[in-house]
């Protein structure tokens, strides 16, 4: 690997914080998800899901 110095326009157009800031909204955006599936799963009056690993839930 070999590195090379950036010039003065290239460091000015580099910003620190994308990496964290993505991965902080596609964090929210996946407990989002989780929330309103196990919303939908749950408040309904009939249902079932299977788990990976053989887990299996059922209600009436």
């Amino acid at each position: 690997m070999t590195y090379t110095l950036l010039s003065e326009e290239e460091m000015q157009n580099h910003y620190v914080g994308e990496a964290i800031t993505v991965t902080a909204v596609m964090a929210i955006l996946c407990v989002a998800i989780m929330a309103v599936v196990v919303y939908r799963l749950f408040r309904s009056s009939k249902g079932s899901a299977t788990v990976p690993g053989g887990w299996k839930f059922s209600w009436n």
